[in-house]
């Protein structure tokens, strides 16, 4: 059994009315922050956590416990305690629903891939008609029935967001948007080619812990939360012609803004 490496971690203080295990996690929790076990790296085994502080196995697993539960690591059985990487995406509002990204037949989700320089991909899709939710309803301007599109976007091969997207039948049935594959540019560019020349998004973004189905859906660690994201898209007339519900990993994006200064 290796030593853990001098001045990566220090001791605990027996003095101290902090619980020895919440004073190993902000040990285990500085080390990490500070780059000594860096994205991907393996920490310490248990046995080296006892020795090195010289407490009980239970109270390491305590300490693993509390940084499991901040998404700050992973255990993969049979292979050790992991540092999670850090949000590989830049969700940067004010350029991903640019028009010269439809124009180039990209979506606004193969553009941030493509910066983060990972292989996009779509799986769990699903279109139909159905009748919308209240809420659905009220920001289409009340539709008795909508066109839903299900889907669940992957980067590497790792589920990281859950989108619906509520259209009304009149804009939709039809037309590709109804089909798997809308086409280049995704559904907002077939949108624009039927006339309805998009002017501007509304966005209400919230952050949650997940629910048991979309933890199992986007395969979240314990403790790591989601952010519940609804847009709503306006053509030029001001009409409402899209919802979008997305549900994303917390531990997967970076939400950034550009706000003008007045």
């Amino acid at each position: 059994m290796a030593p853990v490496p001098s001045g990566v971690l220090g001791a605990v203080d027996p003095t101290s009315d902090r619980a020895v295990f919440r004073q190993i996690a902000d040990q285990l929790r500085e080390a990490i922050d500070r780059g000594r076990f860096k994205e991907g790296s393996k920490l310490p085994s248990e046995a080296e956590l006892v020795e090195h502080f010289g407490v009980s196995r239970m109270t390491v697993r305590n300490s693993i416990g509390v940084l499991q539960g901040e998404g700050l690591i992973s255990a993969e059985h049979g292979k050790g305690v992991f540092v999670r990487p850090r949000p590989p995406v830049r969700r940067l509002a004010s350029d991903r629903f640019a028009r010269r990204h439809r124009d180039q037949g990209k979506s606004a989700f193969i553009v941030e891939a493509d910066a983060a320089g990972s292989r996009p991909e779509v799986d769990s899709l699903e279109v139909k008609e159905e009748k919308p939710s209240r809420d659905i309803s009220a920001r289409l301007g009340s539709p008795r029935k909508v066109l839903a599109r299900r889907r669940r976007y992957l980067l590497d091969g790792r589920p990281v967001e859950f989108a619906v997207s509520y259209l009304p039948l009149d804009l939709a049935r039809g037309t590709r948007i109804a089909e798997p594959n809308p086409g280049p540019g995704g559904i907002y560019a077939r949108l624009e080619e039927a006339g309805h020349r998009l002017d501007h998004f509304d966005e209400e973004v919230r952050a949650r812990m997940p629910s048991p189905g979309e933890a199992k859906m986007l395969r979240l660690a314990s403790g790591v939360p989601v952010i519940h994201l609804v847009r709503t898209a306006y053509d030029t007339e001001g009409r409402a012609v899209e919802v979008c519900d997305t549900v994303m990993a917390a531990d997967a994006y970076v939400l950034a803004y550009q706000l003008p200064a007045t």
